[in-house]
């Protein structure tokens, strides 16, 4: 008899919780956890990115998010810092011999 009670009020809880998300959804609302970074975080961090001296931990420390935060918001640093600086703006190749 419980079972049956217990499990008539998980159905209600449910079907509360698919309605609320609905509706959520309805006014075009954020659902889950919000973004670790914002736009224009994301352009800072590029930019500090570019300049060798800076170091990913620090700029992950700067802009108060985790390194893993910091790259999966900036994918291109998966390919490597170069890939970051603008062309023409990257370091000198050495003279062939």
């Amino acid at each position: 008899m419980f079972a049956a009670l217990a499990e008539f009020v998980r159905e209600l809880i449910v079907q509360g919780t698919l309605e609320g998300l609905a509706e959520a959804r309805a006014r075009v609302e954020r659902i889950g956890r919000p973004p670790a970074m914002n736009a224009e975080q994301v352009r800072h961090a590029r930019a500090l990115l570019a300049q060798p001296e800076n170091t990913i931990t620090s700029i992950a420390k700067l802009l108060g998010v985790s390194r893993t935060t910091l790259y999966k918001y900036v994918p291109e640093l998966t390919a490597g810092r170069d890939s970051l600086v603008p062309s023409g703006a990257g370091p000198a190749l050495p003279a062939p011999h």
